[in-house]
Formats: C-alpha cells, sequence, structure tokens
C-alpha cells in the first residue's frame, strides 16, 4: 500500500506568523513537549477520517498525537475501540501500542492556537496548504466525523461545499460529492461533557450512524 504523498508541515512552519509565536513562547515554556505541528494520525486508507479543530496546548500539542494527552480523547479513544476501528489499549501515551484499524484522525489546524482558538485565516491556511491536500489523496474514506463547528466548517470548504447546504448539528450526516457522508458531533471536549452538551450516549449515537456506512460495500 502506498503511503500518502501529501505535504505535511514542518516542525517550523512559519505561514501562521501569531501560531508560530505561540509554538516559540510554548517551546520556552514547555521544553519537554512536542510542539510542534501535529501530524494526521491512522490508517493510510482509512474508510473513517476524523477531523479535529487543533491540538490542545497539553494534549497534542504535547504528545505529538492527535487527542492523546487529554480528556477529548478518553471518550474519542474509547469510542473508537467500542466500534472496532482501533485495537491495543490507549493509555494517553504515544507509545502505548494503540493501533487505528480503518481509521485516520486529522486536525483542521496543525498547530496549537492561543486559547484553543484559530482565527478564520490561520484555518484557512491550513486547510489550503495541509488537510484539503491529504483529504483528497484519502479516496477509500466511506466517512468523515467533524468534532465541532469549525472542523464541520473546514471539510466542506476543502471539499467546496456550500456551508449553506449542510449547516452544522450533532448527529447530522450529509452526502459529499466525493461519495462519502459528512457526520458532525459536538466537540469530546471535557467542558461539553461536564455541562452536558455532549454525553457518552449522545458520542455513540453518531458512531451507530458512522459504522453502518464504514461497514457497507
Amino acid at each position: 500500500m502506498a503511503l500518502l504523498s501529501a505535504p505535511i508541515p514542518g516542525r517550523d512552519c512559519d505561514l501562521c506568523p501569531r501560531l508560530k509565536q505561540f509554538r516559540d513562547d510554548n517551546r520556552r515554556a514547555y521544553p519537554d513537549f512536542f510542539n510542534a505541528p501535529v501530524p494526521a494520525w491512522g490508517d493510510e486508507a482509512p474508510r473513517l477520517l476524523i477531523v479535529g479543530l487543533a491540538p490542545g496546548l497539553k494534549g497534542a500539542n504535547r504528545t505529538g498525537r492527535p487527542f492523546t494527552g487529554d480528556y477529548a480523547g478518553d471518550l474519542l479513544y474509547s469510542t473508537l475501540k467500542k466500534y472496532g476501528f482501533s485495537k491495543g489499549e490507549f493509555r494517553a501515551d504515544p507509545n502505548d501500542g494503540l493501533q487505528l484499524l480503518k481509521a485516520r484522525i486529522s486536525n483542521a489546524v496543525k498547530c496549537v492556537p492561543p486559547e484553543n482558538k484559530p482565527t478564520p485565516a490561520e484555518t484557512k491556511t491550513c486547510l489550503r496548504s495541509y488537510l484539503s491536500l491529504e483529504m483528497a489523496e484519502m479516496k477509500s474514506v466511506k466517512a468523515i466525523l467533524a468534532l465541532g463547528q469549525i472542523a464541520h466548517i473546514a471539510v466542506l470548504d476543502a471539499l467546496k461545499v456550500k456551508r449553506s447546504t449542510a449547516p452544522f448539528g450533532h448527529n447530522t450526516a450529509y452526502p459529499l460529492p466525493t461519495g462519502a457522508t459528512l457526520f458532525s458531533s459536538y466537540h469530546c471536549s471535557r467542558y461539553n461533557t461536564n455541562t452536558g452538551r455532549l454525553t457518552e450516549a449522545m458520542f455513540h449515537a453518531v458512531f451507530d450512524k458512522i459504522v453502518k456506512t464504514t461497514s457497507a460495500s
């Protein structure tokens, strides 16, 4: 199987000056962190592509693997295991031996943004330079899961789908011109789960639909 050849950002990517400055600040403050654009991770020929917002400061920005090291990963990875998209045990450590099965995880923005809020310009730059090119190579994808509204919009923009035709909402599903289906969920952040905006049952309800799509021939 050929590896994906889409470009990935280098450790010192400087396309977004504000994100570069924040990265430099974090390298001084947390010299043991990964502190670089976090690459996508998982199967090279996925049936499910998960798109998040951006690395968390003390999560993926610390560990170098998407959704690894903060609470959001606990719900996401336990759900992936429940639905057969991973094997091994998730221990919030990139060396835990966990493997994704027919699934891949990426982010709309590859670098950690201040206050977890990328600007529209930063999202557009990262999308154009990286995510859209990676998505274009993944012909095997049957389902895309967008975690949160920014990721939802990023997927639509990457595929040049009018936003008005597919408004964001939890547990929505929209056919895409690629033949895949876009599913969306509230982000599995600690804030959303602590406030009850997103429960485990609500998250699993999204995956109930996803697994039917990815298992179809």
